[in-house]
């Protein structure tokens, strides 16, 4: 059956052929925000930077642009010269979420220092002039992934049924400042979270809107921890798959853990935990698991999100990831907000039977629970065309419902 599961309580992709771009990557606009100016994205045009080893040569684009895609990709510099090199490549890609009718949504990106000192990455999509905006949304990724890539279909679909919805790379992922793929604290992760958007609530298309965060796998963790900090900061949470635990399949055996506890302390940002291919896990539909990436014990990544971080697990940032988890499922029963949780019921990155557990436990006297038969881990990225669109209207139909 291709009809979810729902339990409700009330007390990749082949591109078209490209053309090689210009030797200079479009320029960015970064507008600014009131009161805290707005920084600048850098790019320095055809840099000379060294390459990450062992890249792999991506098809049906130029040898220019691969050149650009093996830069090593540690720091945001990098990042956002690559990101800016990519854009109209990622725009052609044969995916339903690049395809998304989105006529009048109106977009907009920017950068602010946190309370850290690191430059923070958001994104927002408004819905078109004249359109009533009835609530915003604030996102949370996934772990190695930005708001700039498959989100933009994801966030265009939401703006043009009425919502805004805004985006935050985390530190040290997408465009974001910090070292690439490393979690020094998770705790620290969703600090930057709550800093970042009660900004957002301020925003004067914003204020006064009803505000709902929805967390996407390692993001859906992220989001939790957000609610568990401040239970009154949210009209609602949706989660998409969320990484409440690691699913047996791919965490490491009791020995292995400790040794990596030992290590992280050692050198935490090693990159050291052992890779484990994903994607047969992750990708349901066979023309969008073609063009997957290899995957890194917590998350799949795809071919062309050109700024995801595809390296081997950073020590610490699995240790964190893990305790992380341990934490949110010690403590389900403390989620109090309206909740949507969305989950694959085949997947095997992160468990639907967590996901049940959630819903079970928690003190949410208005929570949903919608499995999808056959599902993987990524419902909104990953499975035919039908399926994407039906988690998308899914979402809506509750947001819908409380706004």
């Amino acid at each position: 059956m291709e009809l979810s599961l729902t339990f409700r309580s009330w007390s990749p992709f082949v591109p078209r052929k490209l053309n090689s771009p210009s030797s200079h990557p479009p320029k960015l606009s970064i507008p600014t925000i009131s009161p805290t100016p707005a920084l600048p994205l850098q790019r320095t045009p055809r840099p000379t930077v060294a390459a990450a080893a062992g890249k792999k040569e991506i098809e049906g684009v130029s040898e220019e642009l691969n050149l650009i895609a093996s830069q090593n990709l540690d720091y945001a510099a990098a990042r956002r010269r690559v990101r800016s090199a990519f854009i109209q490549v990622q725009q052609q890609l044969d995916h339903c979420l690049f395809k998304v009718a989105s006529a009048g949504v109106r977009t907009e990106e920017w950068i602010e220092r946190n309370s850290k000192g690191l430059e923070i990455f958001f994104r927002s999509w408004m819905p078109e002039p004249g359109v009533k905006t009835k609530g915003a949304v604030c996102f949370c990724h996934g772990y190695g992934d930005t708001c700039t890539f498959f989100f933009e279909g994801i966030a265009r679909f939401i703006a043009a049924s009425g919502y805004g919805v805004y985006a935050i790379d985390h530190p040290g992922f997408g465009l974001s400042e910090g070292l690439h793929g490393y979690i020094y604290s998770f705790d620290e992760l969703a600090d930057n979270v709550i800093e970042q958007y009660a900004k957002i609530k301020e925003r004067p298309e914003s204020r006064g809107l009803p505000f709902f965060i929805l967390g996407q796998s390692m993001g859906g963790a992220v989001t939790l921890k957000v609610h568990l900090k401040d239970p009154q900061g949210w009209d609602g949470i949706i989660l998409v798959a969320p990484m409440c635990k690691i699913s047996d399949d791919v965490t490491p055996p009791e020995p292995v853990l400790k040794v990596l506890t030992f290590l992280s302390k050692v050198m935490p940002t090693a990159k050291l935990v052992p890779q484990k291919d994903l994607a047969e896990l992750a990708f349901r539909d066979p023309r969008k698991k073609k063009m997957a990436m290899i995957l890194y014990s917590f998350k799949f990544q795809a071919v062309y999100n050109v700024i995801c971080y595809n390296d081997p697990v950073r020590l610490r940032t699995a240790v964190e990831l893990l305790k992380a988890t341990k934490e949110i499922e010690m403590q389900v029963e403390k989620v109090s907000s309206p909740l949507l949780i969305l989950h694959g019921a085949a997947d095997k990155v992160t468990d639907p039977l967590i996901s049940q557990f959630l819903y079970e436990n928690a003190s949410s006297k208005d929570k949903t629970l919608k499995l999808y038969e056959e599902g993987y881990h990524s419902i909104l990225e990953g499975e035919p065309d039908d399926r994407i669109f039906t988690v998308l209207n899914d979402i809506i139909a509750w947001l819908d419902a409380r706004c």
